[in-house]
C-alpha cells in the first residue's frame, strides 16, 4: 500500500517585507502559527502578520527540503519573479548570478 503525504514548501513576507521560507505537512495549520505568534522563539513572531506569497506541494519530504533549500539561496529579485511566474527572468537571474559567482571565484586551473 503506497501512502501519499502532502508537504509544502512556502514564502511568506513578514509586515517588514522580509521573506520567511518554510516547509510544514500542513500549510493552513503553519500560516495561523506564524499569524498568532504560537512559537515566539519564531523568526516570523515580531515580524507579525505574514502573507503566503507562494507555495508547491510535494508527495516526498526529501524532494520538498531539497526546493526550501534551493529557495533560501535565492535572491530577493528571483524569489519576487517566482511570485508572479516569470520563468524568464528567474533563467536571467540565475545566468547573472552563475556569472558573479565566476567573476569571485574564477579557476585557477587551465582549460
Amino acid at each position: 500500500m503506497i501512502l501519499h503525504h502532502n508537504y509544502f514548501v512556502y514564502i511568506v513576507e513578514c509586515k517588514d517585507n522580509f521573506y520567511y521560507t518554510g516547509v510544514t505537512n500542513d500549510l493552513e495549520r503553519r500560516l495561523w502559527e506564524h499569524n498568532t505568534g504560537f512559537n515566539k522563539k519564531c523568526y516570523t513572531y515580531n515580524r507579525r502578520p505574514v502573507e503566503l506569497k507562494y507555495y508547491k506541494r510535494f508527495s516526498d519530504i526529501n524532494d520538498a527540503i531539497e526546493w526550501e533549500k534551493q529557495l533560501k539561496g535565492w535572491s530577493r529579485k528571483k524569489k519576487q519573479a517566482l511570485f508572479a511566474e516569470n520563468w524568464e527572468l528567474i533563467q536571467q537571474l540565475a545566468k547573472s548570478s552563475a556569472v558573479k559567482a565566476e567573476l569571485s571565484n574564477p579557476s585557477t586551473g587551465s582549460g
